[in-house]
């Protein structure tokens, strides 16, 4: 990259961070509600290390989610979603747009409100083993912020304990257990139980099942659901297996290098595939059927970079369908029906 472009990619990565975003009028029906959110991580060059330029990790998403429901977030390695789920929690800051939950501006909120807010806001992450205290007692790390933070009186806090255990498939015996005497399904559902003890509202599965195998996916996909049902809990499902977000999503945004391109009820998405990198994803899905002929549509090329992504449209340099306004301009989000919204040209006549 040539100094002058590098200055360039700086001032306009500048104006980006700088930008006014409207306040979001915040709806009840909603939970969580963003607005043009953007993730930002500078790089840094030279002798004296100034920034010559940003990573755009979360480049403008926008999106709601209704309590109760489930939205799936899905996209290539590498696309953002697991930075959208950290940023959404305050795990990693934002460079600018918006997040309400329950109507708050979580980046408006001090240290103290944002600390009583933490219980009603939590994560699965990928790897549980990485993410539990090896030096610590199963009972100790599910127990520790109960009583942090209260969550019940010190004379219920055993009983509490238990129950939250067995509604997760844990013996109140694993309690004086480590993490490393357990299986991978088992320190998922350790977990799973850690941030159910909080009594959340809200929780981000950050790709919960990717490192299990398909018989032990099946078992915790299917106690994140029936805990949704029993505690009234809302998710948002970070995956790259398609199959497995149609099992238990309600809605669907497909992600592509930061931005989200299309976005719609499951129903509709995988009835109805609209944009090219959509239908390129549910194309690569297997089908357990060897008579079926797939007709797999493989894109060209490799994921730009995120430190320099492509002027209009970022899917065109990889897109069979793209024509010369896609390279010059980005394209706009169109409701083409009821609920479901793309972002592509193909779909400027029909706004």
């Amino acid at each position: 990259m040539t100094e002058m472009k590098k200055k360039q990619a700086q001032q306009s990565a500048d104006q980006s961070v700088n930008e006014y975003v409207e306040p979001i009028e915040h709806d009840d029906r909603y939970i969580l509600e963003v607005s043009r959110l953007k993730t930002y991580y500078p790089i840094k060059g030279g002798l004296l290390q100034k920034t010559v330029g940003y990573v755009r990790a979360v480049d403008g998403v926008s999106f709601r989610i209704k309590r109760g429901t489930t939205m799936g977030l899905v996209g290539e390695s590498g696309c953002g979603k697991t930075t959208v789920g950290r940023t959404i929690l305050r795990l990693t800051e934002k460079t600018s747009g918006q997040v309400l939950f329950n109507g708050k501006d979580i980046y408006g909120l001090g240290r103290k409100e944002l600390r009583s807010l933490r219980p009603k806001m939590q994560i699965i992450f990928q790897d549980p083993y990485s993410s539990l205290s090896p030096r610590l007692p199963i009972g100790e790390i599910i127990g520790e912020a109960v009583r942090e933070h209260e969550i019940v009186p010190g004379n219920e806090y055993r009983q509490y304990l238990d129950q939250i255990m067995e509604n997760c498939g844990l013996q109140p015996y694993h309690k004086d257990r480590y993490p490393h005497e357990f299986s991978g399904g088992q320190r998922q559902r350790i977990y799973i139980a850690r941030a159910l003890a909080l009594n959340p509202d809200f929780v981000v599965c950050d790709e919960p099942v990717s490192a299990l195998d398909v018989s032990i996916q099946a078992q915790i996909i299917n106690l994140l659901m029936d805990l949704q049902q029993k505690y009234s809990l809302t998710y948002l499902f970070i995956s790259h297996d398609l199959s497995v977000v149609e099992h238990i999503s309600d809605t669907i945004g497909v992600m592509y290098l930061g931005d989200i391109v299309e976005f719609g009820s499951k129903t509709d998405l995988f009835a109805r595939p609209l944009h090219p990198y959509t239908r390129a994803l549910f194309s690569a899905i297997p089908v357990p059927d060897p008579t079926v002929r797939m007709n797999r549509i493989v894109l060209e090329g490799s994921i730009p970079s995120p430190a320099d992504p492509p002027s209009g449209c970022k899917f065109h340099t990889r897109c069979a369908q793209r024509m010369d306004i896609c390279s010059r301009v980005a394209p706009e989000w169109r409701e083409t029906e009821p609920g479901h919204y793309v972002a592509c040209h193909l779909y400027d006549e029909q706004s």
